[in-house]
């Protein structure tokens, strides 16, 4: 069992707090986040980010490994996960996470590289996670 941590801190409450939000690695390390950075153009982050760039790495390494057990030996592979917040009555829900797939893997066919595509999205750990609609476009070039 694999155990990472993240935290976060904020001070002040609603759209005047400020907030915090730090990783276990350093790669963020007290990086702003709050009103501004979620719902308009402050830089800083949010957790709707955050949860994107999980997907999408996740997915890719979970096709990566799956793509190199079907024996597929070379290969490249770019993926950008869109994380949709919406209202949802009194607060907000995460409905869906779309992932647009590029690829370039060779010697492989579209029906082989759709069906292993297909279940790395539905196999990696962070799919299983979100209780959310996942939908995923793939292009092999």
């Amino acid at each position: 069992m694999t155990t990472r941590t993240g935290s976060a801190r904020y001070d002040g409450l609603g759209k005047d707090g400020k907030g915090h939000v730090s990783t276990q690695s350093g790669v963020l390390s007290d990086s702003p986040y709050g009103f501004n950075t979620r719902f308009e153009d402050e830089p800083g982050t949010n957790p709707e980010e955050l949860i994107a760039a999980a997907h999408a790495s996740c997915f890719t390494m979970a096709l990566s490994f799956a793509l190199a057990g079907a024996g597929h030996a070379d290969g490249t592979l770019e993926t950008k996960a869109a994380v949709k917040l919406e209202k949802d009555g009194a607060g907000f829900k995460v409905t869906r996470s779309d992932l647009t797939l590029t690829a370039s893997v060779p010697g492989i066919d579209q029906a082989e590289f759709d069906r292993i595509a297909q279940e790395a999205k539905a196999n990696c750990p962070i799919s299983k996670l979100l209780n959310a609609e996942i939908t995923l476009q793939a292009s092999l070039t």
